[in-house]
């Protein structure tokens, strides 16, 4: 019998008791209780994800918007949400819906009507977006498994505080995914974003063993998480765990949320951790929320590949093999 066959999402404990296997939380759940997510619940024994089939926001972006520069460029992406969240972070730009547990359920969309929709709107990919779709993972394994069949691609955007099972689950049908890797100091990520740091670099070590194409995005907060020996670290993590040949994304973070009154991180900062990532052997250091160019070179010989306007790719001249024109050197991704 496959691991697959055996599979849940739950697991059940003495007194109806049942524990959720969605992330690292593990949330222990009476009948009846709701986990720190706010959307998954005991019903009779059974762990019932209260938001299936209920997205809050639908819309068709660009892929680049994900953000993804290694996969499909210049392709349309359907991108879906739900209500809640696994974490709290002050500065969530999605903070209306993911800080909500406030399920619409006159709005219904089955796995079959989201990849028909994507199929209407030309979409190539479908991403789990908005709010942290690992809290909604049985919706989204359901409609990815029937995306996969249609030739669809999936997208996971995540803060990477998924388990292991579901991260080795993950690879049976999800084939890109962007994590953020939001601070080098544990404590923050406990006290002030309720996840924790060593969940989310595991969960990136095990997406790349798992063949999943993985970017990463830090959203730089000056005097949060933008220390030299920080950004240093955090590159080490990415050049050494996972591949000099991850892309990562440096954004600029703007006031939201709960840090409405803190500056907006300027472009001079995501330029210091540009040059550290470049010292630690990153191939693709991509700039975002800043208006900066952020082209793709070859990393051999340094030509342009993919010229970008914002979201827009106004040139490709990666080969459909992912090869240099000028030198043939690889450009890792997920061309075609």
């Amino acid at each position: 019998m496959t691991y697959h066959e055996t599979f849940n999402y739950y697991t059940p404990k003495e007194n109806g008791t049942i524990i959720c296997n969605l992330c690292q939380h593990s949330c222990q759940l009476k009948e009846g209780q709701t986990g720190i997510c706010g959307v998954n619940q005991n019903e009779e024994g059974k762990l019932k994800t209260l938001v299936y089939g209920h997205p809050i926001a639908v819309h068709v972006d660009p892929v680049e918007k994900k953000p993804l520069y290694h996969l499909l460029p210049n392709s349309k992406v359907l991108s879906f949400g739900t209500v809640g969240c696994n974490f709290k972070c002050p500065f969530c730009q999605n903070w209306d819906i993911s800080q909500s547990k406030e399920v619409n359920e006159n709005i219904e969309v089955s796995p079959e009507q989201m990849v028909e929709l994507a199929i209407e709107h030309g979409a190539r990919s479908i991403a789990y977006t908005y709010n942290e779709p690992t809290i909604f993972y049985p919706y989204a394994k359901d409609i990815g498994v029937i995306a996969k069949e249609k030739g669809i691609k999936n997208i996971f955007v995540s803060n990477g505080f998924e388990s292991k099972e579901m991260v080795d689950d993950m690879a049976t049908w999800v084939d890109a995914a962007n994590i953020d890797l939001k601070s080098w100091d544990d404590a923050y990520y406990k006290k002030v974003l309720k996840g924790g740091l060593e969940g989310v670099k595991e969960t990136l070590r095990r997406l790349v063993a798992n063949g999943i194409w993985v970017e990463v995005t830090t959203l730089l907060i000056e005097g949060e998480n933008d220390s030299d020996s920080d950004l240093r670290e955090m590159a080490a993590f990415i050049a050494n765990d996972l591949g000099t040949h991850v892309p990562w994304h440096l954004s600029a973070f703007y006031p939201n949320y709960k840090m409405k009154d803190h500056q907006a991180t300027a472009l001079a900062t995501l330029r210091r951790a540009e040059a550290i990532g470049r010292e630690a052997g990153l191939k693709y250091i991509y700039l975002g929320n800043v208006g900066a160019d952020s082209p793709t070179r070859c990393h051999h010989c340094d030509t342009i590949l993919i010229a970008r306007n914002g979201y827009g790719v106004t040139q490709n001249r990666i080969g459909e093999h992912g090869e240099c024109p000028v030198c043939n050197s690889i450009i890792e991704g997920v061309w075609r």
